[in-house]
């Protein structure tokens, strides 16, 4: 049996030291900034497969297009009320997104599917018209052609036919853009090459950019041949923007060699 001497002092148990707490404290916040940090990267990247796959079922979906009419769908037309994503009844209408050139090709919803990347950058109120999914179209060589010529009857604009196309995987059909205005960015249909192209080949002014670099610095490029890729920003300056926006603030730019309008024009 034992016996407990009561009369000795029994030892009492040790709290933490301030110190010894305060590198706890430190050691939970390093692992939950890790944690954290990994989320995001993971949220990211699954953001980027998802924008990846929307971009490819609109190369897919113009490609049927171009099966069905013999060249690649439509930019806009004469009046710029009916867009390839969408359209409206006259200027001040509203914008139906289900109503474009292209939206017969997209599914059941007849729309584009929204860039996941983009949907918490945007003000979709602010824009001049939605429905753009934050993608864009090459609208000067593609779904256009240098001049901007339109069809006299229809008055729909004259777009490219696959034949003259010389490298599909080299020519850029649609991109992850945006556009910047003073308060932020909106939605714009269009990813426009480095130099304006009237009809005689680049010239020396530059539009505002609208290739949009928002995949971890990366902008999201599909192809003519239905392949989709990332590309890094070539870093080169816009020319003015009347809308009092900052292109390279809000990661605006293009991508790419730029002598004759890069991988932009199809005859590269």
């Amino acid at each position: 049996m034992m016996i407990i001497d009561s009369t000795r002092p029994q030892r009492q148990p040790r709290g933490f030291t301030l110190m010894e707490l305060l590198v706890v404290i430190v050691i939970v916040a390093a692992l939950a900034a890790l944690a954290w940090s990994g989320s995001r990267t993971l949220i990211t990247r699954a953001r980027v497969i998802e924008s990846s796959a929307n971009l490819r079922s609109l190369a897919a979906a113009n490609a049927v297009y171009l099966t069905d009419h013999g060249v690649y769908c439509p930019a806009d037309d004469q009046s710029n009320n009916r867009r390839w994503h969408g359209a409206r009844s006259s200027a001040s209408g509203r914008f139906d997104p289900t109503a474009g050139f292209l939206s017969p090709y997209l599914g059941k919803s007849m729309r584009v599917t929204t860039c996941p990347l983009f949907k918490a950058m945007v003000e979709g109120s602010a824009s001049f018209e939605n429905g753009t999914g934050g993608y864009g179209y090459n609208a000067a060589y593609i779904g256009g052609l240098p001049g901007s010529p339109f069809d006299r009857t229809t008055r729909i604009r004259l777009s490219q036919r696959a034949a003259n196309v010389a490298n599909p995987g080299h020519t850029v059909m649609f991109a992850t853009t945006a556009y910047a205005v003073s308060t932020g960015l909106q939605e714009y249909p269009y990813c426009e090459p480095p130099f304006w192209d009237f009809g005689d080949g680049p010239s020396g002014s530059r539009p505002s950019p609208s290739v949009h670099f928002r995949a971890n610095g990366s902008a999201i490029v599909a192809w003519c041949d239905g392949s989709v890729s990332t590309v890094v920003s070539n870093k080169s300056r816009g020319g003015a923007n009347p809308h009092g926006g900052n292109p390279e603030t809000h990661r605006l730019g293009w991508f790419g060699p730029e002598e004759n309008n890069g991988h932009w024009n199809p005859k590269n």
